[in-house]
């Protein structure tokens, strides 16, 4: 699209984009990136040493050097921001026109507006989701379906607050180059949108607010804490305007809970337990760690195991005895209105979810589809009444120690020939789907998002180079691997019938396979799978 003042667009031009990629808004790219690539990249180093320490036999604990922050008892977080007071449930979502739409109707307290793991990060997506957000917040939006249904916002008060979540620390933009260089795919998400919509959400009384994902260390936080100060003096607005809640969503980073909320706490509105992506964590840094951090198939890991427990319980307790918010993880399910039996059962699971979270103390929790609001809310209402949230809940029994954090073992459950099918299935499907541009697929009733590829391909990596032997049946060999992903391509190919697209279906499967079964562990699938798309 063009070079000015060093930042050059190489993303083709569509319509309407030139109102979100103006020069100002470029040039807050450009100043962040200047500032603080190299500082990203030193983060991303260090990652690399931790991943080799710890494969060679190290154990992750708590820090001594930050215990000091850990025993101070005084220090808070910035008190609750304007629209996220009361956080009891949250819709997730890409920014698609549709979505935006329907999150922000859906009755949900907040909007979880997705750049990350529910989105593929295709230029037209990316670029799109920031004009949607931008034309919410002008209430210029709409949408009309193929099939002619229409699609409109409520009334102001009733929509929920909105919450972007940018990329994290490890993914590139390879469309925004700024002297040559790449741009962090974090900085582009989080400086768009700051840029239009910060004022915009001032006005309404409101304020620009994220979600911080895929961290690992309080100096990854420091780092997102400079870029928000540098970022208001930008705008010339105040400091502590921005808020961010990060996600819980590393191993590392649920050793240093305390830290990153300090390094955060003039912006932080607080944590919130990743479960999906935490258990990925667990099985890619100690991958290489034996039998003892192997976990069961992923259905059979359940949030009652201690040492899920130990991690949401952790959560809430220092939050609140920080100020902060606790808010809980997803709860996937599509309802189904076509199988009540089969409804009733799954919503049975969400409200004893819900329930469990907001027994133990948790602000709020998220859900994935607009027919899951009011039955988390009803669940959150019972407890929390005509109170916002739970901050005044302290959680001084709970004593967690790195120990029970690391206890993988006490999971329980096994892994059989399904549980390996299950995977393979699951990950194909969303592959495909994620490479033709969809980032939040409905697989068998869940709402699934790039962090069930992950998990699956990195059990299946696990099982295979740990001589895993099934239950059921064989050791997981690499011929074994291979046949059921065969078995499963004429599955998936007879289940979509004339809609099977061969091309994105074969580039799927060829990027399983290679990091499925490749010596070297890819840390993200998503680095090559982004790699290939245009």
């Amino acid at each position: 699209m063009g070079s000015t003042n060093g930042v050059e667009v190489t993303g083709p031009p569509h319509d309407r984009f030139d109102e979100i990629l103006t020069q100002d808004a470029l040039e807050l790219v450009a100043d962040l990136h200047r500032r603080y690539e190299d500082r990203r990249q030193e983060l991303l180093a260090a990652r690399t040493r931790r991943q080799a320490e710890i494969s060679a036999g190290a154990d992750l604990d708590f820090l001594p050097e930050t215990r000091a922050i850990r025993e101070d008892p005084d220090w808070r977080v910035a008190p609750p921001a304007p629209g996220i007071t009361d956080r009891r449930v949250e819709i997730t979502g890409p920014t698609d026109r549709k979505m935006t739409i329907n999150a922000l109707n859906s009755g949900a307290k907040v909007w979880l507006a997705d750049f990350e793991d529910a989105n593929t990060p295709l230029w037209e997506n990316m670029v799109g989701g920031q004009l949607n957000l931008r034309d919410a917040l002008d209430r210029a939006i709409d949408f009309t379906a193929p099939g002619g249904k229409s699609y409109a916002l409520k009334d102001d008060a009733e929509l929920a607050t909105i919450v972007v979540r940018p990329r994290g620390w490890h993914l590139d933009e390879k469309h925004i180059l700024v002297d040559g260089r790449r741009v962090a795919g974090g900085i582009v998400d989080f400086a768009l949108y700051f840029f239009h919509c910060a004022r915009r959400q001032l006005d309404k009384g409101k304020g620009p607010y994220f979600y911080l994902p895929k961290m690992e260390s309080h100096l990854e936080a420091r780092l997102w804490n400079d870029i928000f100060r540098t970022a208001q003096d930008h705008l010339g607005i105040p400091q502590g305007t921005i808020r961010a809640t990060v996600l819980i969503e590393t191993i590392p980073a649920a050793l240093e809970m305390e830290e990153i909320l300090y390094e955060l706490r003039e912006h932080s509105a607080g944590l919130n337990a990743g479960r999906w992506d935490y258990l990925f964590s667990i099985i890619k840094v100690h991958r290489t760690r034996g039998r003892s951090f192997l976990l069961p198939e992923r259905n059979a890991v359940t949030m009652t195991a201690p040492f899920m427990r130990a991690y949401t319980e952790l959560l809430v307790s220092t939050c609140h005895r920080r100020g902060a918010f606790a808010i809980g993880g997803m709860a996937a399910f599509i309802p189904s209105r076509r199988d009540p039996e089969v409804n009733e059962l799954a919503l049975a699971k969400v409200r004893d979810d819900k329930a469990r979270e907001s027994g133990d103390g948790f602000d709020g929790s998220w859900v994935a589809h607009p027919d899951l609001v009011p039955v988390a809310g009803e669940v959150f209402d019972g407890v929390l009444g005509d109170r916002p949230n739970q901050l005044d809940r302290q959680r001084p029994d709970v004593e967690v120690t790195a120990a029970d954090l690391l206890s993988v073992g006490t999971a329980g459950g096994g892994i059989t020939e399904n549980g390996l099918r299950a995977n393979i299935d699951v990950a194909l499907r969303y592959l495909t789907a994620w490479l033709g541009g969809n980032g939040a697929v409905a697989i068998h009733n869940l709402m699934e998002d790039a962090a069930t590829a992950e998990i699956s391909r990195s059990q299946v990596w696990q099982w295979l180079h740990n001589g895993v032997i099934l239950d059921d049946g064989p050791a997981v060999t690499r011929d074994l691997v291979e046949r059921i992903i065969a078995e499963q391509e004429d599955a998936i190919r007879a289940d979509a019938g004339d809609a099977f697209d061969e091309a994105l279906f074969a580039q799927a499967k060829e990027l399983f396979t290679t990091v499925a079964l490749a010596d070297d562990y890819a840390d993200f699938l998503t680095l090559p799978a982004y790699e290939s798309m245009p």
